[in-house]
Parts: structure tokens; C-alpha cells; sequence
């Protein structure tokens, strides 16, 4: 006796079409929603970043209409302009010294905002304030007063026989003044390294602690590795916003880069170059190449993140 298998009906051309049109029909209302968002993604992203583009092989003043240039704008922008490279030397610096300073700040606090108990969230929130006010310009004319001649930083340390005339006026001090007011803003990596801190278990500590660690050791050997994740988040975000710096570095130089182009950042001699010299074809290739710089920095920190960042599922 010899039994048959029985195969499954083969699916037919009108059942094929049928779920076709059912799937067309579920995903319809998607993309009825999903259409301010995709018109507000073509229409103030994608298109301003396709005409910028053109505008980068162009003469533009803002008037006349653009004169195609080629690569002028790129070869006068490496060969021929110095204060470009001024302004690319110190937005390097202040890059450096503000990225790692505020995540240092920022870890240090979460670290002992950890161990409070009372009024956790008072002292979050207080935190966190200088990150909503610090962006405004008020709040960076205000940091300009302080560190002035004569402001309040300068009379402290003239009163214990620390004499510099003013930060501001001092063209080898006022980039650090940038860099301590994006330092005061550590609020928003603050709450975030928060975060990361509640989720590594307490056994790691108890059995760091029986094994006779201290609480530096505890800190190196148990707390970095588990939070380089997040360290390693807030380091690609600070180090992206700190390459865009404008609105500290416009108030604090009076919007001329000054003393001696000291504080001429990458955004701000972009800002001259195409809103005050009209020469909005080369702002525009100032613009992508300071796009292509900030992601080939981003890459670099994703593939050197490989040796030094350990997340908690490796090796499962």
C-alpha cells in the first residue's frame, strides 16, 4: 500500500494580487501620515543641500546670478586663503579642550548626583539648566562681561595676585573662555551618563569590593568599562556640536573673530565669508568640506571605539 503526500495548494496568480492590493491598501494610511515628514525632508533638507552643492562650483554674491567657477572655490579655500587655516586651527583647539573637559565635568556629577538620595531630581534639573540657557545669546554676552577687563573673573584673580587683563582681550585666553562656557552646559551628557550609571548592577561593585578593590580601582575596572557605551555616545555627539560652535563664538568676539582671529571659528568665518563678503559660492564649499570633515571624525571614533568600548552582551 502506498500513501501520497499531500502538497500544500500552490498560490495562485489572483491570490498573489489579492494580498498585494491588501498590502497596499495597510501601507496607504502609512505613508499619508508619514508625508509631512517626508515633504519637510526633501523640501528644507535634501533640496537646501543639493542647491548648496551647485552653489560650492560657483561665484555667488547674493545678487548677480552664479557664475559656474569649478574648483576655485576649493583650490583658493587650501592654497590661497590663511585665515581659513587660522580658523580651522582653532576650532581644532577648542575641540579638544572642550569636548573632554565637558564630559569629564559631566561624568563627575552624574558620579555624585548617583550616590544622593534626597532631592535627586532638585539637583538634576539645576544641572541640566545651563544646557537649555547656554545656546541663547544673552547668556553668551553675559560670559563675555564676566571674563572681560575688569569683569568679575578678572577682579578674582586680581585679588589673590593673578593679573591677565581680561580673558576676552587676551588672544591666548579668549578661545578657553568659548571653551568654559560649552564646558558649563554639561548638563544634557550629565543626565545621560545618569543613565548609564543606574544600569550597571550593583553585584560588579560588591564583588569588586571583595576582591579588595579600592574606589578608584572600582571605578577603572568596573565602572569605564560599562559605561564606555555611553561615554562613547556622548563623545561622538559633543564632538559633532563642537565642530558647529557660532553663537558663544559671535558674542564673545563681538562677531569679528577677534583679538588677532583668536576666536575666528570654522562656523564664524564661514558666516563672514558668505553673509558679509557676499561670497556665498565659497561659504558653500567652506560648508561640505566642514561636512566631509565631521563625518570622516565620525568614523574614525566608530572604528577606534572597537578597542576601548565593551558592551554587555559580547562574548554571549
Amino acid at each position: 500500500m502506498t500513501t501520497t503526500a499531500t502538497r500544500p495548494p500552490a498560490t495562485t496568480a489572483p491570490d498573489t494580487q489579492r494580498e498585494r492590493r491588501r498590502r497596499d491598501q495597510r501601507s496607504g494610511p502609512a505613508y499619508v501620515f508619514l508625508s509631512p515628514w517626508i515633504l519637510g525632508v526633501v523640501l528644507l533638507t535634501l533640496a537646501p543641500m543639493a542647491v548648496s552643492l551647485y552653489l560650492s562650483f560657483t561665484d555667488y554674491d547674493l545678487f548677480d546670478p552664479p557664475k559656474w567657477v569649478g574648483l576655485r572655490n576649493y583650490s583658493d579655500m587650501f592654497t590661497a586663503d590663511p585665515r581659513y587655516w587660522r580658523s580651522v586651527g582653532t576650532t581644532l583647539l577648542y575641540v579638544v579642550v572642550a569636548v573632554p573637559l565637558k564630559l569629564a565635568l559631566a561624568l563627575g556629577v552624574a558620579l555624585l548626583l548617583r550616590g544622593t538620595r534626597r532631592a535627586k531630581g532638585f539637583y538634576r534639573s539645576a544641572f541640566y539648566a545651563p544646557s537649555l540657557l547656554g545656546a541663547s545669546m544673552s547668556i553668551a554676552l553675559v560670559w563675555r562681561a564676566l571674563y572681560n577687563d575688569g569683569g568679575t573673573v578678572d577682579e578674582l584673580l586680581s585679588s589673590v595676585g593673578i593679573h591677565t587683563g581680561g580673558w576676552v582681550s587676551d588672544p591666548h585666553l579668549a578661545v578657553f573662555v568659548v571653551a568654559l562656557l560649552s564646558a558649563w552646559q554639561f548638563g544634557a551628557p550629565m543626565v545621560i551618563f545618569l543613565a548609564g550609571l543606574q544600569q550597571i548592577p550593583a553585584d560588579l561593585y560588591e564583588a569588586a569590593a571583595l576582591d579588595g578593590a579600592g574606589r578608584w580601582r572600582r571605578f577603572v575596572s568596573v565602572t569605564l568599562p560599562m559605561l564606555s557605551p555611553v561615554v562613547f555616545f556622548n563623545l561622538v555627539l559633543e564632538t559633532i556640536q563642537s565642530f558647529q560652535v557660532f553663537t558663544p563664538a559671535y558674542a564673545i568676539s563681538g562677531g569679528n573673530g577677534g583679538p588677532a582671529d583668536s576666536t575666528e571659528f570654522y562656523t564664524l568665518y564661514l558666516y563672514e565669508r558668505g553673509f558679509s563678503a557676499s561670497h556665498m559660492g565659497y561659504a558653500s564649499a567652506m560648508a561640505w568640506v566642514l561636512l566631509l570633515a565631521i563625518g570622516a571624525v565620525t568614523l574614525i571614533l566608530f572604528r577606534t571605539s572597537r578597542s576601548w568600548v565593551f558592551y554587555a552582551n559580547e562574548g554571549a
